[in-house]
C-alpha cells in the first residue's frame, strides 16, 4: 500500500512549452481555424489532443501544408529547407521554435562559418537533432549518442582544425559529461560544448528528480513515449537506483507497479501538463497516501512571443 507520495518541483512546463502552446493558442485567435503545425508543437499527447480540440493540425512535412495556409513550426526548431519550402509555397510561418534551442542553431552557423568541425551530442532522427544538423547544409555532422558511437567516429579534418561539440538541450546531462570526455579522449582540439546549451528546463529537473529518487521506491514521470527530456528524467532516476515508470495519464497505473511499494516520487516532463500530475495526486490521496513536497531550484524564466505572430497581432488590432 502507497503510504506517501512526494512531488518534486520543478516538473512540467518549461517556459518554451508554454511559450509554444500560447502561440498556437493565440495564432487560432488571430487567425481563425485551422492552424496547421508543422511536427507536433511539444512531444506530449494531451497537450497535442487539447490543441487539436481548438483547431489545430498536426503534420509532419511542409508539402502537407496548403498553398497560402498559416502554419507554426515546433518549439524542437526546422532546417532551413523547411523554411525554403514554405516561402515557395506562400504559407504564412509563425516560427515556435524555443529560443534556447534557437542558440544552438546560431551555435551551428558560427562553427560553419568558422571552418570548425562540428560534432552533436544527441539523439538520431529527432526532430531537434535534425533542425540544427540541417544548417550545416553539405557538411558532415556526425550525431552521436553514446561513448560507443564515439569509438566508432571517424572524421576527415586537418591537423589545425578545431571539434566543437553542440548538444541536443534535452539530452542526459550525465551522459553529455561522458560523450564529451571520450571525444576529448579521442580527438585534439576539442572545445566542449556550453553549458548553457543544456536547457535551464532539464538540468533543474534531472537534478530534482535524482534528489527524488533517492527518497522513493517508484518514481512515476508523467510524459509522453515521444518526449526526449520525459524519457531522460527516467533515465536518471534508474541511474540513481530507484525505479521509474512514464505515463501520460492515471489511468495508466498498473497495479504490479506498486506491489512491495510505500513511498512513490511523481514528477514530470517539460511538455506534461500539471492537471495529469494533479490527477495522479488525487488518486494516491484518496487511497490514503499522504503527500508531501520536495522543492528544488525556482524558476521565473520568461520568453516573448514569436515575433511574426506580435507582428499579426498588432496589424489585426
Amino acid at each position: 500500500m502507497i503510504k506517501k507520495i512526494i512531488t518534486v518541483s520543478p516538473r512540467g512546463f518549461c517556459a518554451g512549452v508554454t511559450r509554444s502552446i500560447k502561440t498556437v493558442e493565440d495564432a487560432l485567435d488571430v487567425f481563425g481555424a485551422p492552424i496547421y503545425i508543422k511536427h507536433a508543437i511539444v512531444h506530449n499527447k494531451t497537450v497535442i489532443k487539447d490543441l487539436e480540440d481548438k483547431g489545430a493540425i498536426i503534420v509532419e512535412d511542409v508539402a502537407s501544408i496548403p498553398e497560402g495556409a498559416t502554419a507554426i513550426f515546433s518549439a524542437h526548431g526546422s532546417p532551413p529547407e523547411h523554411f525554403e519550402k514554405a516561402k515557395k509555397r506562400k504559407i504564412k510561418v509563425i516560427d515556435a521554435t524555443c529560443p534556447l534551442v534557437t542558440k544552438v542553431h546560431f551555435e551551428m552557423v558560427k562553427a560553419i562559418l568558422a571552418g570548425q568541425q562540428p560534432v552533436y551530442i544527441g539523439h538520431q532522427g529527432h526532430a531537434e537533432a535534425e533542425g540544427v544538423v540541417g544548417e550545416a547544409g553539405s557538411r558532415q555532422v556526425p550525431i552521436v549518442e553514446t561513448v560507443e558511437d564515439v569509438e566508432n567516429l571517424k572524421l576527415k579534418m586537418t591537423d589545425r582544425q578545431q571539434i566543437i561539440i553542440l548538444t541536443q538541450t534535452t539530452f542526459n546531462v550525465a551522459k553529455i559529461k561522458e560523450v564529451t570526455k571520450a571525444i576529448k579522449e579521442k580527438f585534439k582540439n576539442v572545445i566542449e560544448p556550453a553549458e548553457k546549451d543544456i536547457c535551464y528546463a532539464t538540468t533543474n529537473r534531472q537534478d530534482a528528480i535524482a534528489k527524488l529518487a533517492k527518497v522513493t521506491e517508484l518514481v512515476l514521470v508523467v510524459g509522453s513515449k515521444e518526449s526526449s527530456n520525459s524519457n531522460r528524467l527516467v533515465e536518471v532516476v534508474k541511474e540513481s537506483g530507484s525505479k521509474a515508470k512514464l505515463l501520460d495519464s492515471v489511468e495508466e497505473i498498473k497495479e504490479d507497479w506498486l506491489k512491495g511499494v510505500e513511498i512513490i516520487g511523481l514528477s514530470a516532463g517539460a511538455s506534461a501538463p500539471e492537471y495529469k500530475v494533479q490527477e495522479i495526486v488525487d488518486y494516491f490521496v484518496k487511497n490514503g497516501a499522504r503527500q508531501e513536497k520536495l522543492t528544488g531550484v525556482e524558476e521565473n524564466m520568461k520568453f516573448n512571443e514569436p515575433i511574426e505572430l506580435k507582428k499579426a497581432k498588432q496589424k489585426k488590432f
